[in-house]
């Protein structure tokens, strides 16, 4: 049976990363070219109960995320929130490791503003071959907000320290966000193929099948994480994936409605609704009217 390693605190990260002992017990800067990782760690599958932000410096190597192996290139970012698995391949010789993580705990947020804004940061769901791929400015940019949080927790701690460093965070992932707004924008013709073989899959979906699809099961067919499919959708058609269902799900039934003489909850029940105010709901969220006052009208 695979081993499974809880790592619930800074100070257990950097005693199986064999690092320095923590200046801070609730956020750090690792360098990882520092690092040496015990055996516990390479030979376990982690499941990590802290916010990481880490950037990839150069040499690529592989690095698992779930049960799929990634290699992930020269500047490249990686974000993982709380309770996600990992698990960290052995190095080929010394140093194999380089970059930064920057480490910290949900509490050292839980008082902030942050801590309900970090969950619309939704490329903490992205998978790991979707990072963030860094230009040279870019790199700097986000490198000298990190080393500003690690020189504020090495000096003397007071009472604006967790506001500067929260502050910075926030910061952090501000441009973190930019930067993948623009990294949607330069790939735009490999983004219009995925759109183009997504609305391929929507059509096919629904001229062969009468259970509501998920985001998920179209996320799974494009090998993209939910989150990358409909942020990605979002940027190149102004609706993500679920609005997409949604629309497809309305025009569906539109056509039924004036092509049939199914009754409202029949249409319902084909259009894998499990019950028909569902489908009412929905309808007149998106029409204005109820499907019977569609049909009357038209």
């Amino acid at each position: 049976m695979e081993t499974i390693t809880e790592i619930n605190s800074i100070n257990q990260l950097h005693q199986l990363l064999g690092y320095e002992k923590p200046k801070h017990p609730l956020v750090s800067v690792v360098d990882f070219s520092r690092i040496q990782p015990s055996e516990m760690l390479l030979q376990s599958k982690c499941v990590l109960n802290l916010y990481l932000i880490c950037l990839k410096i150069d040499n690529p190597k592989s690095f698992q995320y779930g049960r799929n192996h990634y290699d992930y290139e020269e500047g490249t970012m990686l974000f993982l929130s709380p309770r996600q698995a990992f698990a960290l391949n052995a190095p080929e010789q010394q140093n194999d490791y380089t970059g930064w993580g920057l480490f910290f705990h949900p509490d050292f947020v839980l008082n902030y503003p942050l801590a309900n804004k970090i969950k619309n940061f939704s490329f903490f769901s992205y998978h790991v071959s979707e990072g963030l791929h860094l230009s040279e400015d870019e790199k700097a940019t986000v490198t000298n907000i990190v080393e500003n949080i690690q020189k504020e927790y090495n000096n003397n701690i007071d009472q604006y320290s967790q506001d500067v460093i929260v502050t910075a965070i926030e910061q952090l992932l501000n441009y973190s966000q930019r930067f993948y707004g623009r990294q949607f924008i330069t790939r735009k013709k490999q983004n219009s193929d995925l759109v183009s073989r997504f609305e391929k899959l929507i059509t096919d979906y629904f001229s062969n099948n009468e259970n509501l699809p998920s985001v998920e099961f179209f996320a799974d067919k494009l090998n993209l994480s939910q989150g990358y499919l409909s942020d990605l959708l979002k940027k190149e058609t102004g609706k993500t994936t679920k609005e997409h269902i949604q629309i497809q799900i309305i025009e569906n039934a539109k056509y039924r409605l004036l092509n049939s003489n199914d009754t409202v909850s029949e249409i319902a029940y084909s259009l894998g609704f499990e019950y028909p105010q569902y489908f009412n709901r929905l309808f007149k969220q998106k029409t204005g009217m109820t499907p019977l006052e569609y049909r009357q009208l038209n």
